[in-house]
């Protein structure tokens, strides 16, 4: 029967902690035990998972003994805090948060990209930023066969972004503000509903915000590419799941639209939707709740001989956390990566 593997999810009452449950039991992933763990405030809340009722447990040391793959998705101070000590107790962490991702000694995965360098791990591997997965799996395709030599984008990311509690927020803000009262601000600084504002996450001194920064850092990092041009701009917009964003590439010389659009039909975790009659195009609504990332609207830069311009909408929950991190858990056991010591037999 092969072998099944024992997992934990750190962050499991989470919008991403929800949907990994979802997809472990959808992709079927050979697991003979799941472990749930959160903070205290979430502890002995239930979950289910193949018709079976988990008690979510505490995060503690104690909890890593006997789990081979931790998925981790509690934010940046948890995971430096718990990450290493999961390591030591012989467990290899796949960590959603920002905290490993420039890690010199860390790979930074996105399957559709760079499968191989999981082979690298020294018992922590990180998962991109949401809009960095999705671009970069669409850019990918196309940089293989020409490389690209800069990258223009614009991210329209949607309340998802900020965690379950963000979606409700913006709902109950659009209630509000139909009802003329004012809507409430407690995880975003400003109304998101009926309204759109660059980035809330903090300013560098260069201008740009700690989440266009990522892009661009992980970018480089994931292609292997440390001098490409990459500038970003990235927005909130009033959309409660899935992200879109505007792409332009610029190549060293022109790149055929028919030929851009064959690769991209034909690459994993990418779906070409395009309809020029009915002017339809990805949106986040359709993205939703999909495993492919949507990418169409490709047309020729008309101010560039060489530019590509490209519009994408991808489900952050999904493909822009929980599916990549599972992908990542899936190389492990196809590669099998994890320690001998560490499997258990299904």
């Amino acid at each position: 029967m092969g072998q099944a593997y024992r997992v934990a999810i750190l962050g499991a009452t989470g919008a991403v902690g929800a949907e990994l449950i979802t997809l472990l039991e959808e992709r079927n992933f050979p697991l003979s035990t799941l472990k749930l763990l959160a903070s205290p405030r979430s502890a002995g809340q239930t979950l289910t998972f193949k018709g079976e009722t988990i008690q979510v447990e505490e995060v503690s040391e104690a909890a890593f003994q006997g789990i081979d793959i931790v998925l981790a998705s509690a934010g940046g101070s948890v995971s430096k805090a718990w990450a290493p000590k999961a390591v030591k107790a012989g467990a290899v962490v796949v960590d959603n948060s920002s905290a490993y991702r420039m890690d010199p000694q860390v790979p930074l995965i996105v399957p559709e990209v760079n499968p191989d360098a999981v082979t690298q791990h020294q018992g922590i591997i990180a998962n991109p930023n949401c809009t960095t997965i999705l671009m970069n799996v669409v850019v990918w395709p196309l940089h293989q066969l020409q490389p690209v030599q800069r990258i223009l984008a614009a991210t329209y990311q949607s309340a998802s972004g900020a965690g379950a509690r963000a979606m409700e927020e913006v709902k109950v803000q659009a209630q509000a503000i139909l009802n003329d009262d004012p809507p409430p601000t407690e995880i975003f600084p400003y109304p998101l509903a009926f309204n759109l504002f660059p980035h809330n996450s903090d300013l560098n001194a260069n201008g740009y915000c700690t989440e266009e920064m990522k892009m661009v850092q992980e970018t480089r990092k994931i292609f292997n590419a440390p001098d490409l041009r990459v500038s970003v701009t990235c927005v909130r917009v009033p959309v409660l799941r899935a992200h879109s964003e505007a792409i332009n590439l610029e190549f060293s010389q022109p790149f055929p639209i028919e030929k851009a659009r064959t690769i991209l039909q034909d690459s994993p975790g990418v779906k070409l939707v395009e309809d020029w009659q009915a002017n339809y195009f990805p949106m986040p609504i359709d993205a939703s709740g999909q495993d492919d990332v949507l990418v169409g609207r490709i047309r020729q830069d008309i101010s560039h001989a060489n530019g590509l311009e490209l519009w994408l909408s991808g489900d952050q929950i999904r493909k822009g956390a929980a599916l990549n991190a599972v992908q990542i858990a899936e190389l492990l056991v196809e590669r099998q990566l994890l320690k001998p010591a560490a499997v258990a037999s299904a």
